[in-house]
């Protein structure tokens, strides 16, 4: 990428299905400063070009020398396909439009390279999980970086850094085999392998949907006790279910239990997935999902007590040692574009 654009505003973007993110952001040191941002229904959007356009327009004197653009799904050559949006991201086109550089990263790489922007001693940036011992490991600053964040989908994200530098990558970690450690996710692992083609994948059961699907299934089966509100959930849109799930977990015995085995479950990948990557430069939970129910993760060390608990003792002990982080910054996705920039 062009050095003369190395300490000139850059625009971001985070565009997901409900959602368009845009920032424009400018180097300070080794992290970034959001000089505007606004937000955007992308469903009512004819195209990104337009909304860019508008968001420029606002301010004709402050003006980008680059942009990074991130969504989900795989990029080809330069461009994304989004399944949840009327239009794609395409780099090459916008470059036209715009009459600047433009680079199209996955929204789990941009996240990945957002880790390296938090500050870890900031708790409005990160909340870090006591492991059953109540340590706190610190990251290895040379060590690998793994980020997993359960939203619509689970996404996953890992940082490798090399003498030229870190570099982010998304990956497909989010499909890994549904985990099964009980009765009931054995239970659950035979519903939601109805009718597939194979294996039910993790992403089924840790996601916003997925936590609809453990709650249905808790309910079909019979397998708790459900309050006439708990059973109203099942008529709302699916799209709302999760947030009314979350919302009754303390006073519906069903809700309560679909939440406690979301976490069981979101541990248990965290757990498979950090035997793969060894992420001692820190795990990262990312996601609106964890966010915004980090009660239910903290409560009782839920989620840690989960991911320690392995078939092997030196996977304990790796778990062990392995910090791990709640990410609370919502606009991790954004300076992570701007890190991304640079990235090999």
């Amino acid at each position: 990428m062009p050095d003369a654009t190395v300490n000139t505003p850059i625009l971001v973007a985070d565009v997901g299905g409900t959602n368009l993110n845009l920032a424009l952001l400018l180097p300070e040191g080794r992290r970034f400063r959001v000089l505007r941002k606004a937000r955007f229904r992308t469903q009512e959007e004819r195209s990104l070009v337009e909304p860019i356009r508008r968001f420029l327009a606002e301010d004709p004197f402050l003006r980008p020398e680059r942009a990074c653009l991130s969504g989900a799904g795989p990029v080809v050559d330069g461009r994304i396909h989004l399944t949840n949006a009327p239009w794609d991201i395409d780099g090459p086109a916008l470059e036209r439009a715009l009459g600047l550089p433009v680079r199209v990263v996955n929204d789990f790489t941009a996240l990945s390279a957002g880790t390296l922007q938090l500050d870890l001693a900031d708790p409005t940036q990160v909340t870090p999980l006591p492991h059953g011992d109540g340590s706190l490991p610190q990251p290895d600053p040379g060590g690998p970086v793994l980020v997993v964040g359960a939203g619509t989908g689970l996404g996953v994200g890992f940082v490798v850094r090399t003498p030229a530098g870190p570099s982010a990558f998304p990956s497909e970690g989010g499909h890994i085999g549904l985990p099964v450690f009980d009765e009931d996710t054995l239970a659950l692992w035979r519903h939601l392998a109805e009718g597939l083609p194979g294996p039910p994948g993790a992403e089924m059961a840790v996601s916003g949907p997925g936590l609809a699907r453990i709650f249905r299934f808790l309910v079909d089966t019979r397998r708790t006790a459900c309050t006439p509100e708990g059973a109203a959930i099942l008529d709302l849109p699916e799209s709302v279910q999760p947030a009314a799930i979350s919302a009754l977990a303390g006073s519906d015995p069903a809700c309560g239990r679909a939440m406690a085995i979301f976490v069981d479950l979101y541990a248990r990948v965290c757990a498979e997935l950090g035997a793969a990557f060894l992420p001692s430069g820190g795990l990262f939970l990312a996601g609106g999902i964890a966010a915004k129910n980090a009660d239910h993760f903290l409560q009782e060390r839920r989620f840690m007590a989960r991911f320690e608990r392995n078939y092997r003792d030196h996977l304990d002990r790796l778990a062990r040692a392995t910090p791990v982080f709640l990410a609370r910054d919502y606009d991790l996705s954004l300076h992570g574009a701007a890190q991304a920039w640079s990235m090999p």
